[in-house]
């Protein structure tokens, strides 16, 4: 029989929707792999215990003759960021150990009724904070392509466990690249919606104008079939969208298949020189363009002046954000309780956080409090908010004269485990390409380009396209995987020398 783990979502829909296999031996096949693999690796903070039940109900529906889902009885990891009943929701954090929620997120209810069957909760850096996945409570995640260097972050886990084959499709969220930059480091896909398109209601909040759930997969067909499951209107989260969204899997189709990239404007950001990039990770990108452009497509310079900012900018919104957010965790409502004898309320919360928060959290908490102080206010988070004011103009203006912006994804491949952890700044300029769509809420998509030539390890090419524009980005995503995986003679990730690959 075929390895069930190594067929794509669609794949094992396919499959599933013809009875060639059922939902309990695909099921069982990833939790298997999650079993044989996951100890080196360490994607899945948690697996559930109630897989192969759900698996096997699915299974029952489908022989009764009812009208399941396209994705039903394909498995989903999830990041532990999304809360979830039947299994413990931490954010990657001590002081959340243990936390059950009474409600599943949003996200993961839709994905529930479309019949993906949850493997698990996925590791990432506490609370959302890292590029690494290095800063969670529970241990590093590593990546399947050299487990002595990091999956990304801080959705390393939902990353790592599709690249090592733990999982076809999984959940993740974006705050300043927490989906695209892993996809970039792992050689897999990674959607960041339209602020607002997907709800964030059960999504654990760091930063609340940030913060967005998207799909991570290894093609962009699978990740737009997880995306049409997920997103749309949600009158629990204040900030959803309420429009009507078109199907995303027929964009990524119709992208496969026709000339998307023929007359497309591809706009590349004069404020973005290679001097800033590893040279693997530019020559993989211009390759890419170089490919684009054979195929019809019309490379274009436009400019972003406040780009270089945005790090800055958004390196001071974010941790006031946070620090707001965070409040809530003061061991008196839920979480972890440090118990001081003798000790006043406040004794118990400074010992409980002090005990609960790891160093990262602690840093951007008190980082992001002194920029909301009296006095500090309006000369830096009042200035980064002007800051990314402009940003959004700056792409306004771009986008008046391409179709959509190409950057690579990251700046470098994966760096070693350790490498930055003792350096927050370095850590921090990891998201310097992909942060601009946070800050203006526009969505961005991540797709494998290539390997660096120096090292063998993935690199990604990033998409932004226009606020609402999402199915934009699923056509041109998979008009450029087509060609690529073309000209590979097959997908990236079945040339990742660790866990059974053949580079």
């Amino acid at each position: 029989m075929t390895d069930l783990t190594r067929l794509t979502a669609a794949e094992l829909a396919a499959a599933l929707a013809t009875g060639e296999i059922s939902s309990v031996e695909a099921t069982r096949a990833h939790l298997d792999r999650i079993a044989a693999v996951d100890g080196d690796v360490h994607a899945f903070l948690h697996v559930s215990d109630h897989a192969v039940e759900v698996a096997a109900g699915l299974d029952r529906r489908r022989a009764a003759g009812e009208t399941l889902g396209p994705l039903a009885g394909v498995p989903l990891a999830i990041k532990d960021v999304l809360v979830t009943t039947d299994m413990p929701s931490t954010s990657g954090s001590k002081i959340l150990e243990g936390f059950l929620s009474p409600y599943d997120a949003t996200v993961v209810a839709r994905a529930r009724a479309a019949g993906l069957v949850p493997l698990g909760k996925t590791n990432m850096d506490e609370f959302a904070m890292g590029s690494s996945t290095e800063h969670s409570a529970y241990g590093p995640t590593h990546n399947p392509w050299d487990l002595d260097r990091i999956p990304g972050g801080s959705g390393g886990g939902s990353a790592a466990a599709v690249a090592a084959f733990e999982s076809p499709v999984a959940l993740g969220s974006d705050t300043g690249g927490s989906i695209r930059q892993p996809a970039h480091v792992t050689g897999t896909v990674g959607l960041k919606p339209t602020y607002g398109a997907v709800s964030r209601y059960g999504a654990i909040a760091l930063a609340s104008s940030l913060d967005q759930v998207g799909p991570v997969s290894r093609t962009v067909l699978d990740a737009a079939l997880v995306h049409d499951a997920i997103g749309g209107h949600d009158p629990h989260d204040a900030t959803s969208l309420s429009e009507a969204w078109p199907s995303f899997a027929e964009a990524a189709r119709e992208g496969a298949r026709g000339d998307v990239l023929k007359g497309l404007r591809v706009g590349v950001v004069r404020e973005l020189p290679d001097s800033g990039f590893q040279s693997g990770v530019s020559a993989s990108f211009h390759a890419a363009l170089q490919t684009m452009e054979a195929h019809g497509a019309e490379i274009v310079e436009v400019s972003a002046p406040h780009f270089e900012y945005g790090v800055a900018a958004y390196y001071l919104i974010l941790p006031a954000e946070a620090s707001s957010n965070l409040a809530k965790f003061d061991s008196v409502r839920f979480g972890l309780r440090v118990e001081v004898a003798g000790g006043t309320v406040e004794d118990v919360m400074a010992a409980s956080r002090e005990a609960g928060f790891g160093d990262e959290v602690k840093r951007r908490i008190i980082l992001g409090t002194y920029a909301l102080s009296a006095g500090y206010y309006d000369a830096y988070y009042g200035s980064a908010q002007k800051v990314r004011t402009l940003i959004q103009r700056d792409f306004d203006a771009a986008f008046a004269q391409v179709d959509v912006i190409a950057t690579p994804t990251s700046p470098t491949t994966a760096f070693r485990l350790g490498e930055r952890i003792d350096d927050p700044l370095q850590m921090y300029l990891n998201d310097v390409t992909t942060i601009p769509a946070n800050l203006a809420g526009i969505p961005g998509i991540s797709l494998p380009s290539g390997l660096a030539e120096e090292d063998g390890l993935p690199v990604g090419i990033q998409f932004l396209a226009p606020a609402r524009e999402d199915a934009r980005l699923y056509r041109v995503g998979a008009a450029l995987e087509a060609l690529l995986v073309d000209q590979w003679g097959g997908p990236l990730l079945d040339r990742a020398p660790v866990l059974g690959g053949s580079r």
